[in-house]
């Protein structure tokens, strides 16, 4: 029996090699923008924030993330994490003034779940926060310490975008739920 020429392989071969192309690695940064509060839930939060948070968090550098790569696809690196807690934390009035802050917030990403391949696409952010008093009577007492886990589900029948932009905007949901859970616990602190 002869073999079938190479003009007359099935056409779904080379489909499918495309389609395993498209699903491997390829990914976009998530943006420090997106990750952060928007405008609105800002100025809604900032009439919550306690007067003795107001511009008294200084933000330590954000440890943990990862860069996005062709092969890993797309990831939450710490500086986008840092830049949007500096955003929302500015937003709703905690940041402080370059050089002095009463409060020093140190963050560490623990972890990012994501599926392999998925419809919906859902992502899973671990954060963990830790706010240290440094006033003189303190001397770096913990005021408050947590990993907040938040999830987010980019939904295949929201868009059609590709597995690459769904996971970043899943990765941008779950890091901008965490923000706003760690923003409402800090509101929730006992004054000092």
């Amino acid at each position: 029996m002869a073999r079938p020429s190479s003009s007359r392989r099935p056409w779904w071969g080379v489909t499918l090699l495309l389609a395993a192309a498209s699903l491997a690695g390829c990914g976009t940064p998530s943006q420090s923008l997106s990750m952060g509060l928007s405008a609105a839930d800002q100025l809604q939060m900032r009439g919550w924030t306690p007067d003795f948070l107001r511009n008294a968090i200084e933000l330590d550098k954000v440890r943990g993330g990862d860069a996005t790569s062709a092969w890993w696809g797309s990831r939450v690196s710490g500086l986008a994490l840092e830049q949007a807690l500096d955003d929302s934390l500015r937003g709703v009035g905690m940041l402080a003034p370059l050089g002095g802050g009463r409060y020093q917030l140190q963050v560490e990403m623990l972890s990012l779940v994501q599926p392999i391949v998925a419809a919906d696409y859902q992502v899973t952010a671990t954060i963990h926060y830790v706010l240290v008093d440094r006033s003189a009577a303190n001397g770096g007492r913990v005021v408050y310490q947590r990993s907040v886990r938040t999830a987010h589900t980019a939904d295949f029948g929201d868009s059609m975008l590709s597995q690459p932009d769904r996971a970043r905007r899943a990765n941008e949901g779950a890091v901008r739920a965490n923000i706003a859970t760690l923003l409402r616990d800090l509101m929730a602190l006992p004054p000092r």
